[in-house]
């Protein structure tokens, strides 16, 4: 097996542009789940045998065109009014960063298509272990630019493209990161059997064969359910966003409380309201506190509501468990506040780059420490959901601590409101679809202005409403207390696989030296 290039470098550089936009393709709104196969093999072929520079160009190209195209809902959020170019500057440096990481995974990929296979003695090892360490070197990558810098990115993995495919059963024994390495490592085994010439290609093909065939007949993990909670979630169409302000404090709030009203002759055991749902704290303003009220008293059950709170001079992105006659008895703070977005990170350091830009985010949230989890039940049921404010349905650790916390289902506000009719929010419940697989638990994705839809714990979307409009739904949405595997290993498999391949590199390139001293 040759470890030489497939492709000259320009040709290379063209099929990494390519990949990226195809690749984008794979996920909403266009959904079409094989081509992020397509691309991950357009990566792979143009990265074989290429040394750490022209490694690290592939991938940059890549994740530049496949980012600019994923996330251009970002020029949404600065709003109408300032100049492109402004609203352009948040978009393209976060893509920019996501190139720098794509660069560096990409380099060590080409490299390990260099310096492995000189290591590995035997066909099959050449075709099942090389690919493992590439499968293992890109999943390190995702792992790492999913967690740093301040939190990371964790947008755009590549299994979050499969959330309507025959591997979508695999999340619940894989977890995100697992279902990612299968496929990578997949396609990294179709292409070394092209270059494996010394072996025969019948037999080359059953292998790729037999080990799709064994991804997609996997069975889907049995999550037992116990019981129904009957949900009334709320997406009320108030001018909620960051900046488009409604013109009167109360507006939102008011337009929130109308939408409610369908809900009050439905018999629904908890109310559930989005992020974004109120500009008025009901813990500090009398009035909110009695739209409050008045909702869960009507309704006959708790709210789940939402509000900026304030201790001191920190704000919290809070939500609120608010009882007739008592109050907020619970809360819930948001665990993974936006950076750059919902706070500056080194605001002192970025604001001598872009002073203007970095002032638009006056208020800055701090990141909440409260449990992920609140008892939800009434009539003396208790009934403990886990919570996701947005951003935090990308946390792979805070999701799976509000299962282990004991959540019987999940609960998950945000407020889409600041991107639009773009992407953003199909890409969103995307996510939110895998990880009640990969959880085991029913999934309320509650928004201001959509996407919202119940999501089963299979996946399947059992109501959905559409976006910009006024409304409410109602299901008797199932209880679990399974456990999956993706739970128990949490990112074992993730890491695991990472330091393997990552072993495996070092010291087939310290071996390669040995040798060639």
């Amino acid at each position: 097996m040759t470890s030489r290039p497939f492709v000259p470098l320009w040709g290379a550089v063209l099929l990494a542009a390519a990949a990226g936009p195809i690749t984008d393709a794979a996920f909403p709104d266009i959904g079409w789940w094989p081509l992020a196969f397509v691309g991950v093999a357009m990566v792979l072929v143009a990265a074989q045998g290429r040394r750490a520079g022209s490694g690290f160009l592939v991938g940059f190209v890549f994740g530049l065109g496949f980012y600019l195209i994923h996330i251009p809902w970002m020029t949404e959020f600065l709003g109408p009014d300032e100049l492109w170019i402004v609203r352009a500057v948040p978009w393209f440096a976060l893509s920019f960063v996501m190139a720098l990481w794509c660069g560096l995974g990409t380099m060590l990929v080409a490299i390990a298509t260099r310096v492995v296979p000189r290591a590995v003695g035997g066909a099959l090892g050449r075709l099942l272990f090389v690919p493992l360490v590439i499968a293992g070197l890109w999943i390190a990558r995702e792992a790492i630019a999913s967690v740093w810098p301040y939190g990371g990115f964790a947008w755009g993995r590549i299994a979050e493209s499969q959330s309507d495919s025959p591997l979508t059963p695999l999340f619940a024994w894989l977890g995100i990161g697992g279902v990612g390495f299968v496929m990578v490592f997949l396609v990294a085994v179709a292409v070394a059997t092209v270059r494996e010439t010394a072996t025969p290609p019948l037999m080359r093909a059953m292998l790729v064969t037999a080990l799709a065939a064994i991804l997609v007949a996997f069975p889907a993990f049995p999550v037992h359910t116990d019981g129904t909670l009957r949900v009334g979630a709320v997406q009320g169409n108030g001018r909620t966003g960051y900046f488009d302000h409604a013109d009167h404090p109360e507006d939102n709030l008011l337009a929130q409380y109308a939408a409610t009203e369908p809900v009050y002759d439905q018999d629904v055991d908890v109310v559930v309201w989005p992020e974004g749902a109120t500009d008025m704290d009901p813990l500090r303003v009398p009035f909110a506190a009695r739209v409050f009220d008045d909702v869960s008293r009507t309704a006959d059950a708790p709210l789940v509501g939402w509000a900026v709170t304030q201790v001191g001079d920190r704000y919290f992105n809070t939500s609120l468990l608010w009882r007739a006659g008592e109050g907020a008895v619970d809360h819930y703070d948001k665990r993974r506040p936006v950076p750059f977005g919902e706070y500056v990170p080194d605001r002192a350091v970025w604001r001598q780059f872009a002073p203007d830009l970095i002032d638009l985010i006056g208020r800055e949230y701090t990141p909440g420490t409260t449990d992920a989890v609140m008892d939800v039940g009434s009539g003396g049921r208790s009934v403990l959901a886990s919570f996701a404010i947005c951003f935090d349905i990308v946390d792979d650790a805070l999701m799976r601590e509000g299962v282990e916390e004991g959540g019987q289902l999940v609960l998950a506000q945000t407020n889409n409101a600041d991107f639009g009719q773009t992407d953003e929010s199909l890409q969103q419940l995307a996510i939110a679809r895998i990880r009640a697989v990969e959880l085991g638990r029913s999934v309320v994705n509650i928004s201001t202005v959509g996407t919202s839809a119940v999501i089963l714990p299979d996946g399947t979307i059992a109501d959905r409403l559409p976006r910009y409009t006024a409304g409410a739904m109602v299901v008797d949405v199932p209880l679990s207390t399974t456990t999956t595997p993706a739970v128990v290993i949490g990112r074992g498999v993730e890491w695991g696989v990472a330091a393997i391949a990552l072993g495996a590199l070092i010291g087939a390139a310290i071996g390669g030296r040995r040798r060639a001293s």
